[in-house]
């Protein structure tokens, strides 16, 4: 299974923030979305970076209330691992559980195509053992 199959089932949208948004307005994109991260996106649409929860409690922790006001690119990651919708579902856990992130964009040619996190490929890899279960299963019962 690859990334392609992933977005497929779970569509492209990915929620983004400029490198000069307050951390306040990026808490609050988390928050609206129901998700973990956003990526950061440059003048040319290019991704710059990537900020999590986790990157915010960080900046909150170290800094207090005044940290709403720094800009996203003081706290976000700016070294960021993307994958392409070839990518497959084994080399994303390995990138991801190497590098310690759980939310990886996915990009073709320079340009951002979607984001996938390691919930979306466990639960992808869940599905795929359930149904060689089902199948060994089946088997079993004709045999």
């Amino acid at each position: 299974m690859t990334v392609a199959h992933i977005l497929a089932e779970k569509g492209s949208s990915v929620v983004t923030v400029r490198p000069d948004d307050p951390l306040a307005d990026a808490i609050h994109l988390l928050t609206e979305n129901g998700i973990g991260a956003l990526v950061v996106m440059g003048e040319a649409r290019t991704v710059v970076g990537i900020i999590s929860e986790r990157d915010i409690m960080h900046a909150l922790a170290a800094q207090g209330a005044t940290a709403l006001d720094l800009p996203v690119s003081s706290q976000m990651t700016r070294k960021v691992v993307t994958c392409r919708r070839e990518t497959t579902n084994d080399e994303v856990m390995r990138l991801m559980t190497e590098g310690r992130f759980r939310h990886m964009p996915v990009c073709e040619s320079g340009k951002l195509v979607g984001i996938i996190s390691i919930r979306d490929v466990i639960e992808r890899q869940l599905a795929v053992l359930e149904a060689e279960r089902q199948a060994m299963r089946d088997y079993i019962s004709t045999a």
